[in-house]
């Protein structure tokens, strides 16, 4: 068969339900999916394009696909680069120049390698049809394999088309399991186990740090089941948000730099921290302090690399985090002084809980930011998906909005502001039985809003949440304190725009818009929409002069 038909069968036998793309790329190639029922979603920007396939990858577990001619190809780059710090797998695909118009000064001629090789776990030059069997088989294996990540395939031909028309000899597809992430992986003998066990045997305030990669691999009751067994605090990441409800008594919150006060001073009171699936970055770690360096550590993790990368006196457990959760919480025995410690951690949460109650339910107008995350929390139905944007959506979210329901997911940009919209776009292609909301900040939805057009042609029910402040609330203090002493001056062209009725916006493009400046209304305008299963975007109007949840810092010295 030729290569266009050869890559349609190999995503059809891979599980791809989307492919996510700019023009023009691929396009023989396109059509032949249309026949065998593969959904083409053509966005409005390369990385919109890229968001979205991650969204569909990290709800899904499955492989994420999205692909763009030659002359997108930096764009498309740029956009992978929350899915490779989340970890996420995505294959990416591109066109280049044919060889014989390289390095001659050729039209939309730029290297891809150097592009890609940042963002992405390989990337790989297909030159000819009768590569595509192993190579394409080989970026699926290697994106979600170990960490998964991105994968990036330069295709022959401005859009791929020298490959398309290209014979595939011998076409043998790829095997379907390299379509998702693996089912089987490696597993932590029983001597690594006993030497974690014997450790944790010794820890009298231990305390769990879970990240995304006890989520990647279904880790949930198994965490919930140590966590519960042995009377062990649980803290996360924002990537392992939703490992256990929030709500659960042994529930700490977030940890690092997006998290509440309580969330840094009680991992940081522990005296062994078990990090589950968790690399331990600078983000959930508060910049490597929390917890303090020479606290004792149990890294369980699927990537051997990342083991004691960060925390130099580990106990490293490498395997697959839900077979070693389950094997460790067999083989360790609770200790008096761990309920004691629990009920330490379940009181100090409460009575922070307690204190932030009021603005909670607070009926302030401009909106409070904590009631926005109050009212979204008790809509969000039991099988919900968020997916929040970075900075103060992400902030926000970690620390005020709660998620009660075992079958809740929390999906959240790891650093590319404007994800969020193109990635809940993507999130309920992968999971279009689930009700998907997206929180974003204004300033986080302008950069994709193009794609109320894509979500209004393919009727996907993503409910859009807009904290609309004007501005980049984030960082409005910093600013003004650049200001302090001078006299005049206009701080407000730094980090300040609009207003904008987003809602009106979006009834432009075709979606149901609706604002909201009352905070009585929040709560039936959330469910009403959610119920709906349509696309609405609801424009919530609120102050930036409020602060999020601020982190609680070690002291100096």
């Amino acid at each position: 068969m030729n290569g266009a038909r050869f890559i349609a069968e190999s995503f059809k036998a891979l599980g791809v339900s989307h492919v996510f793309f700019m023009d023009a790329i691929l396009r023989p190639t396109l059509v032949e999916m249309e026949a065998l029922g593969i959904t083409r979603v053509l966005a409005h920007s390369e990385k919109s394009a890229a968001y979205m396939a991650d969204g569909y990858a990290r709800i899904s577990n499955r492989v994420g696909v999205c692909m763009a001619q030659s002359v997108g190809a930096a764009n498309l780059a740029a956009g992978l680069q929350d899915a490779r710090l989340h970890r996420a797998p995505l294959v990416a695909l591109t066109g280049r120049k044919e060889p014989m118009l390289r390095y001659r000064n050729a039209y939309q001629e730029v290297d891809h390698t150097a592009l890609f090789t940042p963002m992405t776990k390989a990337t790989m030059d297909v030159a000819e049809a009768r590569e595509l069997p192993h190579l394409l088989a080989q970026a699926f294996r290697m994106a979600a394999d170990g960490s998964p990540g991105p994968v990036h395939l330069d295709l022959n031909g401005l859009g791929g088309e020298i490959l398309e028309k290209g014979e595939v000899a011998r076409p043998v597809l790829p095997d379907p399991a390299l379509g998702s992430l693996p089912r089987h992986r490696p597993v932590a003998p029983p001597a690594v186990i006993a030497a974690a066990a014997e450790r944790l045997a010794q820890a009298e305030r231990p305390v769990l740090v879970v990240g995304a990669g006890a989520i990647q691999a279904g880790a949930q009751a198994e965490v919930l089941r140590l966590a519960e067994g042995a009377r062990i605090p649980v803290a996360t990441s924002l990537g392992g948000r939703t490992i256990i409800p929030t709500t659960h008594p042994l529930h700490i919150g977030t940890v690092g730099t997006y998290s509440a006060p309580p969330g840094n001073r009680l991992v940081h009171e522990a005296d062994l921290v078990i990090f589950i699936g968790c690399h331990a970055g600078d983000q959930p770690t508060n910049a490597y302090t929390v917890p303090a360096q020479g606290t004792a550590i149990i890294q369980i993790d699927l990537d051997g690399q990342e083991i004691g990368r960060n925390y130099p006196d580990t106990t490293g457990v490498w395997g697959c985090p839900k077979q070693a959760v389950a094997d460790l919480a067999g083989a360790v025995t609770s200790r008096d002084c761990w309920g004691d410690w629990a009920a330490h951690v379940g009181q100090v949460v409460g009575d922070w809980r307690a204190e932030m109650a009021p603005l909670r339910c607070a009926d302030a107008t401009p909106v409070t930011v904590e009631r926005l995350c109050q009212e979204v929390s008790d809509a969000l139905p039991e099988n919900g998906v968020l997916v929040a944007d970075t900075g103060y959506s992400g902030i926000w979210t970690a620390t005020m909005l709660e998620l009660p329901h075992p079958g809740q997911s929390y999906l959240r940009a790891a650093g590319s502001l404007g994800w969020a919209f193109p990635a809940a776009l993507g999130a309920q292609c992968g999971a279009p039985e689930r009700p998907v909301v997206c929180f974003s900040g204004d300033g986080a939805f302008y950069y994709h809003l193009s794609e109320l057009e894509t979500q209004r042609r393919w009727n996907i029910p993503v409910v859009t949440v807009i904290n609309n402040n004007s501005g980049f609330g984030q960082g409005t203090p910093k600013v003004a304190s650049f200001y302090e002493g001078r006299e005049g001056g206009s701080p407000e062209e730094i980090n300040r725009f609009g207003p904008t009725d987003f809602a009106a916006l979006a009834r432009e493009f075709g979606v149901e818009g609706i604002r909201v400046e009352d905070p009585a209304d929040l709560g039936p305008v959330l469910r009403q929409a959610i119920a709906a299963r349509k696309p609405v975007l609801i424009d919530v109007v609120t102050d930036i002069h409020p602060r999020a949840p601020e982190a609680w810092n070690p002291p100096m010295g």
